[in-house]
């Protein structure tokens, strides 16, 4: 069997692009107004992953653990700050929470699946420590920005219901129990509903970049077990935690649902 890595060089990508000239010209042709949104989006998309690809091959090079600490840094804050603009900018106090339960989840997973599974010579192997953090901090932001948002939307809509159950003796906990339930369960639906189907309906992109590039089939599929298994994990953590810290900016001291500080 041939093994060879097909490499994608300019005259490939070129021809690539050529997708995104037939789908411009299929929006022009539809009158859909999106040919200038497509446009940029090919730009962006072209200048974003070459400049992240020559990024990422001088930190393989370097293999410096200062440098990939930076870079996940910075990924945790782009991933914080997306989750906060999705939930809402309006409770800018939820910003640090979010970057702090975005950092548990991923901690708590990184750190059993690079002792306990993967077990690289070296805890910062960056062939390993950033691609699979990158993934979990994408997965755990976008759970932390559903269940955020289905969360502060219930508060907010919902003041009646829950004023009703803390005159009645509830605690802050228990009047918003079944929404937070609610909201978790939200955030997690994207990662249950990849699980159901994943290698059935869709080979997701890991296992996909790992054929492509001439891996074991078998192999490439344990490794998207295990991402999977992590995502599940990561992204309950998120959600639980991003439920907790916006119950805490709507009661106060005293147990009362008040709207939060601005």
């Amino acid at each position: 069997m041939n093994t060879e890595i097909i490499e994608l060089d300019p005259i490939r990508i070129a021809w690539a692009l050529g997708l995104m000239g037939a789908a411009i010209g299929l929006t022009a042709w539809q009158q859909l107004g999106l040919v200038g949104t497509l446009a940029i989006a090919t730009l962006r998309t072209v200048a974003q992953l070459f400049a992240v690809g020559l990024f990422l091959s001088i930190i393989f090079a370097l293999r410096s653990p200062w440098l990939v600490l930076l870079v996940l840094a910075v990924m945790l804050t782009v991933a914080a700050l997306t989750a906060r603009n999705r939930i809402g900018k309006d409770l800018p106090r939820l910003l640090p929470w979010l970057w702090g339960a975005i950092f548990t989840s991923a901690a708590l997973t990184i750190s059993y699946t690079t002792l306990a599974v993967v077990r690289p010579d070296t805890w910062y192997e960056p062939r390993y420590l950033i691609p699979l953090t990158g993934i979990v901090f994408g997965n755990a932001m976008n759970a932390a920005s559903i269940a955020g948002n289905r969360l502060v939307s219930a508060l907010c809509n919902s003041r009646v219901e829950i004023e009703t159950h803390l005159s009645l003796g509830a605690t802050p906990e228990q009047a918003i129990a079944g929404y937070r339930r609610e909201a978790i369960k939200a955030g997690l639906i994207p990662t249950v509903n990849a699980m159901m189907v994943v290698g059935l309906v869709t080979l997701p992109g890991i296992i996909t970049g790992q054929l492509l590039s001439g891996v074991d089939p078998l192999n490439a599929a344990l490794y998207q077990m295990l991402i999977m298994f992590m995502l599940a994990f990561s992204t309950l953590t998120a959600a639980v935690l991003t439920t907790y810290g916006i119950k805490r900016q709507f009661f106060n001291a005293a147990a009362q649902l008040v709207e939060p500080r601005r």
